[in-house]
């Protein structure tokens, strides 16, 4: 079973934060700091699943196709 959390092309930074497994509050500081990628749709602030994938892996010293 999946959940919507799976499918979502875009993902809110709470989601995001529990995909990294790492605080709210650290990944709102990360946004802030342009370090986790990002779009703001005016006052919401989303992180594109496919762009946090990629950043993970540069994260980790992996070549992104």
């Amino acid at each position: 079973m999946t959940t919507a959390i799976d499918e979502s092309f875009l993902l809110t930074v709470p989601e995001a934060a529990r995909i990294l497994r790492i605080s709210r509050n650290l990944a709102y500081e990360l946004v802030r700091q342009n370090v986790l990628p990002h779009i703001r749709l005016g006052r919401r602030i989303l992180v594109p699943r496919r762009a946090l994938q990629s950043w993970i892996e540069r994260q980790a010293g992996r070549p992104v196709e």
